[in-house]
């Protein structure tokens, strides 16, 4: 079912500087469309450079005529290579004094078994190792920049991974590949990293930095490209007459992100999971304080980040 929560929130970011991962297409286009129209700056980071730009020009075509808005930088960013996560953080920390708005949209959905080029399975490695490689290496100059907001797009498919995180396989090599299992699993990760990072952003007593996971809902975009293959084998074209009709739109499904990332209510929340623009319950296993502990571990090994990296202060 369709809901229709809309972000009301008439907050400006005149003067502020936002960075949404990939947001050439479906609700990060729109969430990069929003900011612009409130007069930020924002990066949209994005492993095709080329369709970022032309998606940049089609949202500039659209706002001619509205006063008073931001602008609008493309990055490349693959969050499926460490080396590309490395080189647009450096860049960004080059050239910007501050990050206000972090937005970790980019994903990958129900896609056949492959691998990073660093070897992780492709949805663990793009949806959560990239993201949190690319947060903790930005994370200084957000703590600076504060009030400052980090948003994780996840999905209830978190609740929907069979058993607890398996944190002894994150790279499916000891199981059976299963493509819809491996992408609840990224998004559960997603759910346990933001919790971990606010706890110790709070245990460290450092203010400002507000931290959100949430479900933007089934939304009729690009990532679903693999589904057919996958999630709805056998049944695509009654999926595509009974389904679709019950899917958000881009518009739609991005407003719980711009409510999370700009209204003045959620800022004074942080670590919390949101649908429809609310507060709302994640699984028992996105609530596991033990597992978001080993898995921030596990994570900074894969990444190639010491034990001992302090994720406070720039290196």
């Amino acid at each position: 079912m369709v809901c229709d929560a809309v972000c009301t929130s008439t907050a400006r970011l005149d003067g502020k500087t936002a960075i949404v991962t990939g947001s050439n297409t479906g609700i990060g286009k729109i969430t990069v469309k929003d900011f612009y129209k409130r007069g930020g700056r924002v990066f949209m980071a994005c492993r095709n450079v080329e369709k970022a730009e032309e998606a940049a020009e089609d949202i500039k075509k659209e706002c001619e005529g509205l006063q008073n808005l931001g602008t609008i930088v493309v990055i490349k960013l693959d969050l499926s290579s460490l080396k590309s996560i490395r080189e647009c953080a450096e860049h960004l920390l080059e050239t910007e004094q501050h990050i206000d708005i972090l937005v970790n949209n980019a994903g990958v959905m129900f896609c056949p078994e492959s691998r990073t080029e660093d070897g992780f399975e492709m949805q663990i490695g793009t949806n959560h190792l990239g993201h949190f490689l690319f947060t903790l290496l930005l994370l200084p100059r957000i703590i600076k920049s504060a009030p400052a907001r980090i948003v994780n797009v996840s999905s209830v498919g978190h609740s929907l991974l069979r058993g607890p995180m398996n944190l002894d396989d994150l790279n499916w090599e000891k199981r059976s590949y299963s493509a819809t299992q491996a992408y609840f699993q990224s998004k559960l990760a997603n759910v346990l990293f933001t919790k971990e990072l606010a706890r110790r952003l709070q245990e460290a007593n450092i203010d400002g930095v507000t931290i959100y996971s949430l479900h933007p809902g089934a939304v009729d975009t690009e990532l679903q490209r693999h589904a057919d293959d996958t999630f709805f084998r056998g049944m695509s074209c009654l999926s595509n007459i009974f389904l679709k009709p019950f899917f958000k739109t881009p518009e739609q499904g991005a407003q719980t992100t711009i409510y999370c990332a700009v209204d003045e209510n959620a800022s004074k929340e942080t670590g919390l999971y949101y649908a429809e623009c609310k507060v709302k319950e994640p699984s028992s296993k996105a609530k596991n304080v033990e597992d978001a502990r080993k898995l921030w571990d596990l994570s900074l090994k894969m990444v190639g980040l010491p034990e001992d990296y302090n994720h406070f202060v720039s290196m």
